[in-house]
């Protein structure tokens, strides 16, 4: 395993899909509002942090690979202050489209005793217009036969950046070149990933994707949603996160749950940033699809101990993965 962990640092990861500034407004509370039943939160700290698919690139980096992020910004001063966010990462931009008209996601947590009070999210979900698309593309396939990449990770948050006609064609480009592609899946595109290696909803977007019921402790109805999906798809591999159970992993010819570790959790934003960047690094390096699983969800574990959206500690998930 510290072989599989060393070997980290020789990828380069391209992540493509919807950024976003996470801002945060700490503070106390220590009254109601006299103008309504609210609490009055007293701000102590605000902070700005990198979000969406650019969490996934700071889990990459943090696990040693080389992340490069293709997505699409506004051009206001929430696009100035998350390019800022790049560089003060050492993250570079050259994947990154500014599109005037069009907002720069944020999400804005306010924090009160440690805990999330409230949520305010700016932002559009309106498919990007066909040359912005182009332009999109243009810069991915310019990036892949510039630089070797080792898996391409899409990170869908259905604010538009993805579209079907965008997965096809990367798709058919990783497949020529050889290159791993990993999904992390919402709603609108959740069956237009066709041919993918790796196809990672949770409970809920696999629910919602095939209109289904599912029982989460029904492990026949479990296997039988991933196979439809990894049917219609034709990926090689399904795995669905399933919160504390753990997760579940299909392939052609096997079928596992991998149980959680039990935690004390205290936030479980970026969680799904942190199995899917875990997963991609694990495979590019060669590691077994299953034991891949297990890494990523102690992975997404971890980060979850902590409150607010965090990147993983790399030299502590080698250690409790080595206790595995």
């Amino acid at each position: 395993m510290t072989d599989i962990f060393r070997k980290f640092n020789t990828l380069n990861i391209l992540i493509i899909g919807d950024v976003m500034m996470d801002s945060y407004l700490w503070g106390a509370v220590e009254r109601i509002s006299p103008e309504a039943p609210v609490p009055v939160v007293s701000v102590r700290k605000r902070e700005n942090r990198l979000g969406g698919a650019a969490n996934v690139a700071l889990n990459i980096q943090s696990l040693g690979s080389k992340p490069i992020i293709c997505s699409v910004i506004g051009k206001d001063a929430e696009g100035l202050a998350f390019l800022h966010l790049l560089e003060e990462h050492d993250l570079s931009a050259e994947g990154i489209i500014t599109a005037p008209g069009r907002p720069t996601t944020v999400k804005t947590r306010v924090i009160g005793q440690n805990q999330q009070m409230l949520r305010i999210d700016e932002e559009t979900d309106t498919l990007l217009p066909p040359d912005q698309t182009e332009q999109l593309l243009s810069k991915i396939k310019k990036i892949i036969s510039s630089t070797p990449i080792h898996a391409i990770i899409f990170e869908d948050y259905d604010k538009g950046v993805i579209s079907e006609d965008l997965i096809y064609q990367v798709v058919e480009e990783a497949k020529a070149r050889q290159i791993i592609t990993v999904v992390d899946p919402k709603k609108r595109n959740f069956l237009n990933y066709s041919g993918v290696t790796l196809f990672k909803p949770n409970l809920k977007e696999l629910r919602e994707g095939l209109k289904v019921e599912i029982n989460m402790l029904d492990n026949n109805e479990l296997e039988a949603a991933a196979g439809q999906i990894k049917d219609h798809l034709q990926a090689d591999y399904v795995m669905v996160t399933l919160s504390e159970r753990g997760v579940f992993m299909q392939s052609n010819d096997r079928k596992e749950i991998i149980p959680a570790h039990i935690r004390k959790i205290a936030d479980v934003s970026g969680a799904g940033d942190t199995v899917i960047a875990t997963a991609a690094v694990c495979m590019a390096s060669g590691l077994d699809m299953f034991k891949t699983a297990a890494v990523a969800n102690l992975a997404g574990g971890l980060v979850c101990e902590h409150v607010g959206v965090v990147s993983i500690n790399k030299e502590q998930l080698l250690n409790e993965s080595l206790k595995l």
